[in-house]
This record gives structure tokens, C-alpha cells and sequence, in this order.
């Protein structure tokens, strides 16, 4: 096991809590080379999820997986013997981190989609405040074709509306969301961050900051990224009326509104079992 958290200390760990978004270079390098190889595995035996956003007759692809990680060796491995959960533990402060899901995002060259601007819990079947995702690149990424995040949106006390990659909303009868603000239209209004990030850097964000992503503009390059999302000591599983991403059909017949989430479906890897 790898589970330390070299290089986080106080104030780093502090600047995350409060921006909610950490810049980490070189925090996966050394698993490049394995993740990359479950992502190839992963697009030639895609998952019952995966998703292709680009529009047909366009010269780019756009391709999105998720929840793979018990079926491929590579992520699990990544998983349970990287220092992640324990990076995660350290930046959410928490005593345990557990591992709620994984996330492909395949720009290929020419791909003009754009991740719309979002935030992550609504679209999650859980609740709490407890939580981090790390956006890993595995090809360097310009600046220009980098993931951006609004510099301390999850301290708005806001919800907003899940929206599909697709461009449509979410069916949420009954749940009191919030729009999400035109941001690319008002972009002198908002502190955007973003990098010009290696392979095996990763950005760090809480499930609440609001974030997208350009398209790929590039002729050449690809923009592959594994996102790996994790969990601590106060989220608990949350009923929402409507549709989940991702769905866990199977968790929500066995956990209730409430309960922790305590299931086979997310390991606790922090501290390291066994």
C-alpha cells in the first residue's frame, strides 16, 4: 500500500477548504502508464454507462465511462494500492476515505463539445460535506483545453440543477434546486482557475465546486482524464426524487435515507484493511 500524503500540510491542506480547489502536480505520476492502460481496456470493453456526447458527422469523439473500477484490473489496483484515499482523507479531513466512483472523460482531437459548467453532489445519491474529486490527466494538457473551476463556489450555499453533457436538465420534481449563473457570459465576475497540467497531475475539488471543461481543439492530441471520487467520515446515501448519476440501482435496495454508506460498492480504503 501506498497511503501517505507527503506533501500536504497545514496551510495546503487549508487553501483546499477554503478555494476548494488544489492544484497537485505530479501527485499520480508514477500510475500514468497503468491508468492509461484501463482507459484503452475500458473503450474497447466499454461499461453499461458509457456514454458518446459528440454530435454525429463531427470530426472529434467524445467518450465517458464510469463505475468500472471492479472490472478493471488497472483501476482497481489504482484504488487500493495508490495513495489516493489517503491523499483524500488528508484534504477532506476526515478519519476514512472510501471510494464512491470513478469517472472517464476522452476528448479526442477535434472534438468540439464542452463540459457544461456544474457541480457534482446534486447529480450524487448522497449527502454531506465530506468529499473530493481528482481530476487526473494522462496526457498533458495546455491551459486551453484544461478542466476550469470557480475559485471558492462551494462555500455559495447553493445547489443547482444537474444538467446532462447532452445539454438538457435533469427531471428533479420537488427538490428545490438553484440555475446555475451564466459564467461564461460573465467571466470577469467569477475567479476561474485553471492549469497547464502534466500527465499524472490532478486538480482537486470538492463535489460542490462548479466547474466544466473546453472542448479539444487540438489536431493531434488527445485529452484523456481519469476522475477518482472519494468520501468521508459525515456522507451518507440520500434518496433523491428523480434521476442519479451514477444510478447504483443495486445500493438503493439496500441502503436507506440516511445510512451510511457502508457497502460492498464503496470500499473503505482509509485506513488501509487488513
Amino acid at each position: 500500500m501506498e497511503q501517505s500524503a507527503a506533501g500536504i500540510d497545514d496551510a495546503t491542506a487549508a487553501r483546499f477548504r477554503r478555494d476548494g480547489v488544489l492544484h497537485l502536480p505530479g501527485a499520480f505520476a508514477e500510475w500514468v502508464d497503468v491508468l492509461r492502460a484501463g482507459v484503452e481496456r475500458n473503450m474497447r470493453e466499454p461499461g453499461p454507462y458509457t456514454k458518446e456526447y459528440e454530435p454525429e458527422g463531427s470530426a472529434g469523439y467524445f467518450f465517458g465511462d464510469y463505475c468500472n473500477w471492479a472490472r478493471i484490473p488497472e483501476y482497481r489496483d489504482f484504488v487500493l494500492r495508490s495513495h489516493a484515499a489517503g491523499l483524500a482523507a488528508r484534504l477532506m479531513e476526515s478519519g476514512t476515505a472510501r471510494f464512491f466512483h470513478e469517472h472517464v472523460l476522452v476528448k479526442e482531437p477535434l472534438t468540439e463539445s464542452r463540459t457544461p459548467w456544474h457541480h457534482d453532489l446534486p447529480y450524487y445519491c448522497i449527502d454531506g460535506t465530506q468529499c473530493v474529486s481528482f481530476w487526473t490527466p494522462l496526457d498533458a494538457v495546455p491551459r486551453a483545453v484544461c478542466l476550469e473551476l470557480v475559485v471558492g463556489s462551494h462555500r455559495w450555499g447553493k445547489s443547482f440543477m444537474p444538467r446532462k453533457f447532452a445539454g438538457y436538465d435533469y427531471e428533479r420534481e420537488g427538490e428545490a434546486l438553484d440555475t446555475m449563473p451564466d459564467i461564461d457570459g460573465h467571466r470577469e465576475d467569477y475567479e476561474i482557475a485553471s492549469f497547464e497540467m502534466a500527465p499524472g497531475d490532478a486538480i482537486a475539488f470538492h463535489f460542490l465546486t462548479v466547474h466544466g471543461a473546453p472542448g479539444n481543439a487540438s489536431q493531434t492530441a488527445r485529452r484523456r482524464a481519469f476522475a477518482h471520487r472519494w468520501v468521508g467520515d459525515d456522507i451518507r446515501f440520500k434518496v433523491r426524487p428523480g434521476e442519479v448519476s451514477p444510478p447504483f440501482p443495486e445500493v438503493h435496495e439496500r441502503l436507506g435515507d440516511g445510512d451510511p454508506l457502508d457497502d460492498p460498492e464503496f470500499p473503505l480504503v482509509w485506513p488501509a484493511q487488513g
